[in-house]
């Protein structure tokens, strides 16, 4: 499965690093982004073995920036 950011629209909320370190932390930016994720244009990916808990992730995200497929 595959965990998508689009992380320009990142508003750096921190929910999805509160609710699954495991896949996501704040970057000394200040936005969130995936870890072990790489860029694939404007948006963060990684190949997962499991969603995990991505998938709160996904639905916790207030801008709906990230997708869990």
């Amino acid at each position: 499965m595959k965990i998508t950011q689009e992380r320009q629209k990142c508003i750096g909320c921190g929910s999805c690093a509160a609710v699954c370190p495991k896949y996501f932390f704040m970057a000394d930016d200040g936005l969130a982004s995936i870890v072990g994720g790489k860029m694939n244009g404007e948006n963060m990916e990684l190949e997962a073995e499991a969603a995990d808990c991505a998938k709160e992730s996904a639905e916790i995200c207030p801008v709906q920036i990230i997708k869990v497929n």
